[in-house]
């Protein structure tokens, strides 16, 4: 089966799942086919899928993947205040490194509004259905939302990092609090301690909670530079620490902390 001809047969297979989409008629163009079969991947609830379907889906994911470029942390260009540390201005989903890091919500089984660029929904698109199904399931074994400032670990299917690690970061509604400060922090070190428990030696970071949670980009990125130095100073497991900027503002955020 060729390339188009597998985006063409898992957007028949979703389809086929829904009664409401019976009828409905796949767009010629090709990268309206690719909206539409990463909005079925967003709307989808977690529920089981077939193996044939999860095999094809791969190798498709797998190609659109390369075919985006791949950006290796092994080669990227240390700040000159820390060796330990990189700042990389690019999408997180192209990146080979043990860990990226999911800024998730508490459910944690991904965004649901279709094509949304937020990050949840960038990873869970490109990642894969089992991302979703594996979040899923571990929401279901704790019995409880996912908590502000811990993180959870799982694997990264189809992107070519090895591990996503997923952190809900706090929401800022109003005025910023020491708790939005302290849980915000939390967040970096719990992904921290995770990767180290898991033998992983690099994580790339993105800005979390800066986002739709309103945290100011600044102070966030003054915690995030200073939790990840203090915890580089007291542990040796991980090597390589980068923080993902996506803006220009960003970018240059990071870059006068770290000068």
């Amino acid at each position: 089966m060729k390339h188009e001809e597998q985006r063409i047969w898992l957007i028949d297979q979703l389809l086929s799942e829904e009664e409401k989409y019976k009828g409905f008629r796949i767009p010629d163009e090709a990268q309206e086919q690719k909206d539409l079969l990463r909005a079925l991947m967003n709307v989808r609830p977690p529920r089981k899928i077939s193996r044939a379907f999860l095999d094809i889906q791969d190798e498709y994911l797998s190609a659109e993947n390369e075919a985006a470029g791949i950006a290796d942390a092994d080669f990227l260009s240390p700040c000159p205040s820390d060796e330990r540390i990189c700042i990389w201005q690019g999408d997180i989903t192209t990146i080979r490194i043990d860990a990226i890091v999911n800024a998730a919500n508490s459910g944690m089984t991904g965004c649901y509004r279709p094509l949304h660029n937020c990050i949840d929904n960038c990873i869970h698109s490109r990642a894969g259905i089992q991302l979703r199904l594996k979040c899923n399931d571990i929401i279901r074994q704790q019995g409880h939302e996912e908590p502000t400032g811990q993180a959870k670990i799982t694997p990264a299917y189809n992107l070519p990092c090895r591990y996503v690690l997923h952190t809900v970061g706090p929401i800022v509604d109003g005025k910023l609090t020491q708790e939005h400060c302290d849980l915000l922090a939390s967040c970096y070190r719990s992904c921290l301690e995770l990767a180290e428990e898991n033998n992983l030696h690099s994580i790339a970071f993105c800005c979390i909670s800066t986002g739709v949670f309103m945290f100011p980009k600044k102070k966030a990125a003054e915690i995030a530079v200073q939790t990840v130095k203090d915890y580089l100073d007291a542990h040796s497991g991980i090597e390589k620490v980068v923080f993902n900027v996506f803006s220009d503002d960003d970018r240059k955020i990071y870059e006068s902390i770290l000068s």
